[in-house]
């Protein structure tokens, strides 16, 4: 094998790829790169038996061949040279690298011995094709709250699914729950993607991606992004009936401005590190007011209190942390906070009329 490429193509390629490298134990061959040429471009992919992704970048092609090289050190190296052209040659299963003043000998291990990256049929997989914004946010928006539990695997990715039309994308991590509706949707779809996969494909949208391709089939999913692929095995399992745990309706509701309910969470949040991260929130409707109360023992306590819209009187105890995360990816100045007494659900969502988006939150025995 023997190619030119540019040191900017290269390195960005050798950087999102190498992320998916693995180290695993008796495997020693995932944790390198493969390189093969591919027509004019050279294919630049890694694999952890779990998630393959590919890159193509374009190359002037002398002589066509493939080779592994270490994925951490060619990363590196490739990274820390100038910008230019970087030249590559296979000699005897080791790699030749030049650019400038620069010349590296990496040793490689034969492609043979690579694992061979999946495919999905296009003919079998029911295809959707995503804006870009509308991916990231909806992805955003669910996996903050899926679950690091390994021992409940159906709880550690977003659960993407078709209900009366339209796709949705969940997930819950037992004490709190996210739903997004996406697009509408005339195929049946029910398929539970990895946290670690999409973190890995919001990582590999470039500033000039306008569209996500998805391809799913029985066990699982591809995404697209320009010249970029990822490919992950979907999680095994069914996802909990988890509409049956979104209140029909709430007692007590408020209405806050989103920038000051974040203001006063994150103080709130500051004087809970002791007490496991727990503020009080209380809703007054003679008031009118949304107030937050927390306790540090050994530092002291903080009261803050914000105007809001309020219909019903009532106590609530959350973690302050998964209420500041939540207000995080509810994209409107105004929204809406509702439960019915301490030991239910909390509702928080855009106060839009077509909203498409709502987050609950479990609340804390106080």
């Amino acid at each position: 094998m023997e190619l030119t490429v540019t040191q900017e193509n290269f390195a960005r390629a050798l950087s999102a790829v190498g992320r998916v490298a693995s180290n695993k134990a008796g495997l020693p061959i995932l944790s390198n790169i493969l390189l093969r040429t591919d027509g004019n471009r050279l294919l630049v992919a890694a694999t952890n038996l779990e998630v393959a992704t590919t890159q193509y970048i374009g190359a002037k092609i002398a002589k066509p061949g493939a080779i592994t090289v270490p994925a951490r050190l060619i990363s590196e190296f490739v990274s820390s040279l100038p910008k230019g052209t970087v030249e590559l040659k296979v000699v005897n299963d080791n790699i030749h690298l030049k650019s400038g003043n620069y010349s590296s000998i990496i040793n490689g291990v034969v492609a043979d011995d690579f694992p061979e990256l999946p495919t999905i049929s296009e003919d079998s997989s029911i295809s959707y094709t995503i804006n870009v914004e509308d991916f990231k946010q909806a992805v955003s928006q669910t996996i903050i709250t899926t679950s690091a539990d390994s021992t409940r695997p159906v709880l550690t990715g977003v659960y993407w699914h078709s209900h009366e039309g339209n796709l949705y994308l969940a997930a819950t991590d037992g004490y709190r729950l996210s739903e997004r509706r996406l697009v509408e949707t005339q195929s049946d779809v029910s398929a539970i993607i990895p946290t670690t996969t999409l973190q890995e494909v919001l990582r590999n949208i470039s500033e000039n991606a306008d569209a996500v391709d998805i391809l799913f089939d029985e066990t699982q999913v591809r995404f697209r992004i320009n010249d970029a692929e990822i490919i992950s095995r979907l999680v095994d399992g069914n996802f909990p009936d988890y509409r049956q745990l979104i209140p029909a309706s709430s007692d007590i509701s408020a209405t806050v401005k989103k920038p000051e309910f974040v203001r006063v969470t994150k103080i709130a949040g500051l004087f809970a590190r002791e007490s496991g991260g727990s503020v009080v929130v209380t809703v007054d409707s003679d008031k009118q007011t949304v107030s937050l109360h927390s306790i540090a023992s050994e530092l002291g306590e903080n009261t803050s209190e914000l105007t809001a819209e309020v219909s019903g009187d009532g106590q609530v105890t959350l973690n302050s942390r998964y209420l500041a995360e939540a207000l995080s990816v509810i994209d409107d100045d105004t929204l809406s906070f509702s439960f019915s007494g301490k030991l239910s659900p909390c509702i928080l969502r855009s106060t839009k009329k077509d909203t498409n988006y709502y987050h609950i939150i479990m609340p804390l025995k106080s």
